[in-house]
């Protein structure tokens, strides 16, 4: 059982045993997850695509399901629906999604929709609200293929610190594949390799301040050529 959390901004995380690390900031769990993924990337994505009524999200680790139910809500809002693809090799089990309390972030349509399905969501899209739609796969980002191309990628990852092989020119590469012409990748993490492998690809990089406890964060556009 992976160990509740209590973070700054008063939302809870879980402590992985076996990675040594929390699967959200301890500044704030909800706070970062709002700061770099919806702000950073959904809310631009919105924009970038005007008049696009869904938007295709691929995520590189489901965790405790905390930005999937911050997505669905800030789309629930804004009157746009998403497409939602998550990889997540190691699964939580039920159970431990439920002792994070997000429920209290998020309408009781949006939580239980995700705990109801969250077992059918590894094998299959399904509906988690009439726009929201959400599949999990089962596997690590590097046996993952697909032919569909996203508008958005949420890349959430364990730290380089923790999980250096998530973060290697090669996967970063791989994941960019299932990005389309002008699609955005946005992360917690900024670092001098992680801006020259995007480059490497065709990105172009922006530097953006960082939620509370990091001074800046990384978003990429792929080139449209």
């Amino acid at each position: 059982m992976n160990k509740i959390t209590l973070t700054a901004d008063g939302s809870n995380t879980l402590y992985n045993e076996n990675i040594g690390e929390h699967y959200h900031s301890k500044h704030g769990a909800v706070q970062e997850s709002k700061h770099v993924f919806i702000a950073a990337g959904l809310e631009h994505a919105i924009s970038s695509f005007p008049g696009q009524q869904q938007i295709s999200i691929l995520e590189v680790g489901f965790g405790t399901g905390l930005n999937f139910l911050m997505t669905a809500a800030y789309a629930d809002l804004s009157g746009v629906s998403i497409e939602y693809t998550s990889l997540e090799a190691f699964p939580l089990r039920s159970e431990e999604l439920e002792s994070t309390g997000y429920e209290q972030y998020v309408s009781g349509a949006i939580w239980k929709g995700m705990l109801n399905n969250y077992g059918k969501a590894m094998q299959q899209v399904t509906a988690v609200l009439p726009e929201q739609k959400l599949r999990i796969v089962h596997t690590y980002l590097q046996r993952y293929e697909t032919a569909q191309l996203f508008d958005l990628l949420y890349y959430d990852a364990f730290s380089v610190q923790h999980q250096p092989e998530m973060w290697s020119d090669e996967i970063i590469a791989h994941a960019c594949t299932f990005l389309k012409p002008g699609g955005i990748f946005v992360t917690y993490a900024i670092t001098g390799k992680l801006k020259r492998a995007l480059k490497a690809v065709g990105f172009t990089i922006e530097k953006l301040p960082g939620a509370p406890g990091k001074r800046e964060m990384l978003r990429a556009t792929k080139s449209q050529i």
